[in-house]
């Protein structure tokens, strides 16, 4: 397992920073979604354009703006993963999900309240098909596989643009419209508009949440293999002299995995914008 990444901002500041960026999140899907409802009333497939439209410029956005204090997880199943492979302390992640879910209640609140909504409203889109919960399998297996085969490859730098634009397109390949999320999960229960889910569907789409995310970090750790450990004295002793050597190559190659560029510590999360 890789190095717990050092010099993390204090976990007070990554905490505020997890929880305004998931209430930020969750105005942004559901605010859309009732915004859509009544710009475009009784076309469904424009609503669904217009949400998915709004949330996938809009996720680009705010992990710019929070990624590089937390990591811009906003998503449990991405701090457990960013976890596991050791950019994060499991203590860290642990804390990360209290601050998650409450930033995204509080998003489906503040959501409601700007288009005059009751300020709590429980949905009662039930959605646990299914269908729909093999979909959330997928949705949440290729999340995690895209974030941190980025990050994992030197190109954690993509990784805003990308997972807007793979939660933009995952509202149309699934038909669960992509939650993969479980703080998003338990946010939309609080707001019955187009973006809700009733609470009785919500254990399950967690469920399947947290096998897609196990699913994305195994996939991950296939393609993505940690690199090599660099070779002992003996080696270094025996390379060519005209030729750079083994031990070379390696040192470079932990050195770029110190600085975040390959390594899964190089950043809490969405890598100084997205997971390690």
């Amino acid at each position: 397992m890789a190095q717990v990444r050092p010099g993390l901002p204090p976990l007070a500041r990554r905490l505020a920073a997890e929880a305004v960026g998931s209430m930020l999140l969750a105005a942004l899907v559901i605010g859309s979604g009732i915004a859509a409802t009544q710009l475009s009333p009784g076309q469904t497939g424009l609503q669904l354009v217009e949400n998915a439209a709004a949330t996938a410029a809009g996720l680009f956005a705010i992990i710019l703006m929070v990624g590089p204090v937390s990591g811009g997880h906003f998503n449990p199943v991405v701090s457990g993963v960013d976890a596991a492979f050791g950019g994060l302390p499991w203590r860290d992640a642990a804390a990360y999900v209290p601050a998650q879910v409450t930033g995204c209640v509080g998003g489906a609140v503040l959501a409601n309240l700007m288009f005059e909504e009751p300020a709590v409203s429980i949905s009662t889109r039930h959605r646990a098909s299914g269908a729909h919960l093999l979909a959330e399998v997928v949705a949440t297996a290729g999340l995690i596989l895209l974030i941190f085969a980025l990050t994992r490859s030197g190109r954690g730098d993509r990784a805003p643009a990308a997972v807007g634009a793979y939660i933009g397109a995952a509202y149309w390949f699934t038909s669960s419209t992509s939650f993969a999320n479980p703080a998003i999960s338990v946010g939309r229960m609080f707001s019955d508009t187009f973006a809700g889910i009733a609470p009785t569907s919500v254990p399950a789409f967690v469920g399947m949440q947290a096998i897609g995310g196990m699913i994305g970090y195994g996939l991950a750790r296939l393609f993505y293999p940690p690199p090599p450990t660099a070779p002992g004295p003996a080696a270094r002793v025996l390379s060519p002299r005209n030729q750079p050597t083994t031990a070379s190559r390696d040192v470079a190659s932990d050195a770029t995995t110190s600085d975040g560029r390959t390594s899964s510590s190089t950043a809490p999360g969405l890598v100084r914008g997205i997971s390690s």
